[in-house]
């Protein structure tokens, strides 16, 4: 097997349990490779590290994946699966679907995989796993009696890992799912969905500020498919403004709406939630509960200066649209905006408009996207909840 050294002390990352291996931290390659072997990896002394995944055109240069210098693929694979799946029925015992898999976070660098019933939908971002993926679909069927198993990449991951951006169908077809996410039904459309079709790292969120909604009027900004909205009529809220600049994705909220049996007065608005809060400020139209649920403004370090400035006129507009005793529940998904950072911008909104905040509750995502604490890279996506004065 192909040899990985180390320069000097650059080792210490992976001893705690970092699985990644930089290509500035490679002193020499001993061996002929190619994308995505299976490599042993030494540190400047020739302690071996551990074994990994190379890919010697990516900035990640080994995804670390044994600790011990023999490794049975197949019966890795199967057992981390299992391991996997166990984990998200203990927390959630009743629900069929959820993100079954979590890349490094279980263990499995470099590959996710959302379950909806029967159908498992992956996204492969290490060239190894691909090389390997073969080991992962035959212990979907078997273990799992999968049904469906296809891949919904994101473009840009695969650009990074220099792995081809076709998706594929290894087994079954691609057909629509309903799914719940333990209080509301979701209808899944793969081939025109958002992501792997459903975004789950919400989940504990919606069911959190739908407890804030009876009787409330709430906005729901950047809909998607009504997730927040949805559980904001779940538990009585007097009514429903949902915005999305997607259409299609305004008439997913429309569908799910049907398909939950909700009663309480909605407004479906095919609009930027820029464009729609800037108008209500004009016209002084407001709201008891704001949710703004943007995608990543920031993918990249060197675009956190303009994510920062959105981030900040995005919950400025809400928090100026909101009644006085209101509540705002406001997201980020940028991984290079920090929870501090996060935090920075929403007091310097409330300072911009003119009020005062109270955080009541801050979270991450839901508990099947677990991190590591030595992997920030684990870890993305922060929510806060705020009562606005």
């Amino acid at each position: 097997m192909v040899k990985f050294i180390l320069k000097m002390n650059e080792e210490h990352r992976a001893r705690l349990g970092h699985q990644w291996i930089f290509s500035n931290e490679v002193y020499k390659v001993e061996g002929d490779i190619q994308n995505g072997d299976l490599v042993k990896v030494y540190d400047s002394n020739a302690k071996f590290i551990g074994c990994g995944f190379c890919n010697i055109n990516s900035l990640i240069a080994v995804r670390l994946i044994s600790a011990s210098e023999e490794v049975d693929l197949e019966k890795l694979f199967n057992e981390r699966l299992i391991n996997a799946f166990k984990f998200r029925k203990l927390i959630y015992p009743l629900r069929n679907s959820f993100r079954m898999v979590f890349s490094e976070s279980d263990f499995l660098p470099g590959l996710i995989i959302d379950k909806y019933n029967d159908t498992y939908v992956m996204q492969i971002y290490s060239a190894g796993m691909e090389k390997n993926i073969e080991f992962i679909v035959s212990s979907l069927k078997n273990e799992f009696n999968a049904k469906n198993i296809i891949t919904k990449h994101e473009s840009y991951f695969r650009i990074l890992e220099g792995l081809p951006l076709e998706d594929k169908i290894y087994f079954g077809e691609m057909s629509d799912e309903i799914i719940s996410d333990g209080k509301i039904n979701y209808k899944i459309n793969f081939a025109s969905g958002q992501k792997t079709g459903f975004y789950f790292d919400q989940c504990d969120n919606r069911e959190f500020a739908g407890k804030f909604c009876k009787d409330k009027s709430v906005l729901d900004c950047f809909c998607n498919s009504g997730g927040f909205g949805l559980h904001a009529s779940l538990n009585g809220a007097q009514s429903v403004t949902y915005v999305d600049a997607s259409r299609q994705e305004i008439e997913n909220a429309k569908s799910n709406v049907i398909l939950n049996e909700l009663t309480c007065k909605t407004e479906f608005i095919e609009a930027n939630a820029f464009d729609y809060m800037e108008n209500a400020v004009i016209e002084n139209q407001l709201y008891d509960v704001v949710i703004i649920d943007p995608p990543a403004f920031a993918k990249r370090k060197k675009n956190i200066e303009a994510a920062v400035k959105g981030y900040g006129k995005l919950n400025r507009l809400a928090m100026s649209i909101l009644k006085h005793g209101g509540f705002l529940f406001t997201s980020s998904c940028s991984y290079h905006l920090n929870e501090e950072m996060f935090l920075e911008i929403l007091s310097k909104s409330a300072s911009k408009a003119g009020k005062r905040i109270q955080l009541i509750h801050f979270n991450y995502a839901s508990m099947d996207h677990p991190s590591l604490p030595i992997m920030r890279e684990t870890k993305y996506l922060k929510f806060a909840a705020l009562r606005i004065y």
